[in-house]
């Protein structure tokens, strides 16, 4: 069975960083495409960042490029999502799941919760 778990969310300051973690089973993340997206309130889902097989190709969103990165551990199985430079607007519920940038998105965790306030 698919599983993803995400972990690693809270509350920081504007200009903190947070690092995410998407723990997964079931299937070899690391041969998978693989996307962080996410909710603000009252919002829909928006694309963050994807990572592509087998070279492990990055993409992110304009609004995180340059302070958000995107890295796999293949030995542990998992995903991060390292953010740095938070700013309020980054605050939503941060999913990871499987599938690119185009949206077709499929099994994804129950998400983090990311706030970034003062």
């Amino acid at each position: 069975e698919v599983q993803l778990v995400e972990s690693g969310g809270g509350l920081v300051r504007p200009g903190g960083s947070l690092t995410l973690s998407c723990a997964a089973s079931g299937f070899t993340l690391s041969t998978a495409t693989m996307t962080w997206i996410r909710q603000a309130p009252g919002k829909e889902l928006e694309w963050v960042s994807s990572v592509y097989p087998p070279i492990r190709e990055t993409y992110y969103d304009d609004s995180v490029k340059g302070r958000f990165t995107l890295s796999v551990d293949k030995d542990k199985n998992t995903m991060y999502l390292q953010m740095n430079n938070l700013r309020s607007e980054d605050t939503g519920v941060y999913y990871c799941t499987m599938g690119g940038s185009d949206g077709a998105w499929g099994t994804r965790g129950q998400g983090t919760q990311v706030t970034v306030s003062s």
